[in-house]
């Protein structure tokens, strides 16, 4: 199944991930990824993203995803493609930032911020594969504050985590840069920085609930 025009960015180039201004479109993205990332990055194998039942996963997307994300637009980026993705900024077009600092808001009342009762556990957002409702990835982690995660998703359009707040158990990345999951749904791309690797994810791939069959809210 092909993925609509108007759901496709162009790739980006060597100048792209230095410059997130540049917008060259760029189609053998294989001449100009490294083979492998560094650790904690874990490589896969790319019969990891083989055809399977519904795609390149085992099972369609879930019905009731988080942020009200489109479950037809999650469903053909994370089964039936490779190097599309959703809409430059189509996080906006979602309640996820809202829903997000309203969760630290509620998360550090609930704590009593700076008085008996706080902890220092900051507060985190957990997003799961919209295939299998697996845990993909927990921001912020790593020394930043939930302003500097969200800040860094607005600048370049997409959720974009780093290491620390990758669940490795869960999520491979393939030597041409793509992020995807164990399971074979397609999350998006690593794009290095001068920080190190920074995971440009589609928001509709990680919009899933746990697969104990519980909701999350925020």
């Amino acid at each position: 199944t092909a993925i609509p025009t108007h759901c496709i960015i162009h790739h980006c180039t060597l100048a792209h991930i230095l410059n997130e201004a540049a917008r060259t479109p760029h189609t053998n993205n294989q001449d100009i990824m490294p083979s492998s990332f560094p650790a904690p990055c874990v490589m896969g194998d790319k019969s990891i993203m083989l055809k399977k039942k519904h795609g390149t996963s085992d099972t369609p997307v879930q019905t009731n995803l988080r942020w009200g994300c489109d479950r037809d637009l999650a469903d053909r980026i994370c089964n039936f493609n490779r190097h599309g993705a959703e809409d430059y900024g189509y996080l906006f077009k979602t309640s996820f930032l809202n829903d997000s600092r309203e969760g630290e808001s509620n998360y550090l009342h609930e704590k009593g911020e700076g008085g008996e009762g706080s902890d220092a556990k900051q507060y985190e957002i957990t997003f799961y594969d919209s295939n299998t409702g697996k845990p993909l990835f927990i921001a912020p982690r790593g020394g930043r504050s939930l302003d500097q995660f969200l800040k860094e998703s607005i600048k370049h359009g997409w959720p974009s985590f780093r290491d620390e707040e990758v669940v490795w158990e869960n999520v491979r990345c393939l030597p041409n840069g793509e992020a995807v999951s164990v399971d074979g749904t397609h999350l998006g791309h690593n794009l290095p920085d001068e920080k190190g690797s920074r995971y440009c994810i589609n928001l509709v791939s990680v919009a899933g609930n746990p697969n104990d069959g519980s909701n999350v809210s925020m």
